[in-house]
């Protein structure tokens, strides 16, 4: 299941956002989406889990949740 996650601090790191979602599960394929002119993360990236069911509980146990003192926005991607 390939998720959207919005609102994310503009300091955070692929790598931690792939970490924040391993504690539910596998995920085969973290994304940040960045400005190609800055350098700098756009606020928003995808995370892909190869298990439905985790990456619901991730979805569900993490939207709304203060991630650098910003609440994360999280749905499943088209």
């Amino acid at each position: 299941m390939k998720l959207l996650v919005r609102n994310l601090a503009r300091t955070l790191t692929e790598a931690e956002l792939k970490a924040l979602f391993e504690r539910f599960g596998d995920v085969s394929d973290c994304t940040l989406v960045m400005d190609e002119h800055s350098g700098e993360s756009k606020g928003f990236g995808f995370v892909e889990m190869p298990s439905y069911d985790k990456a619901r509980k991730a979805m569900f146990t993490l939207n709304g949740k203060l991630v650098e003192r910003k609440p994360i926005k999280i749905r499943q991607a088209d």
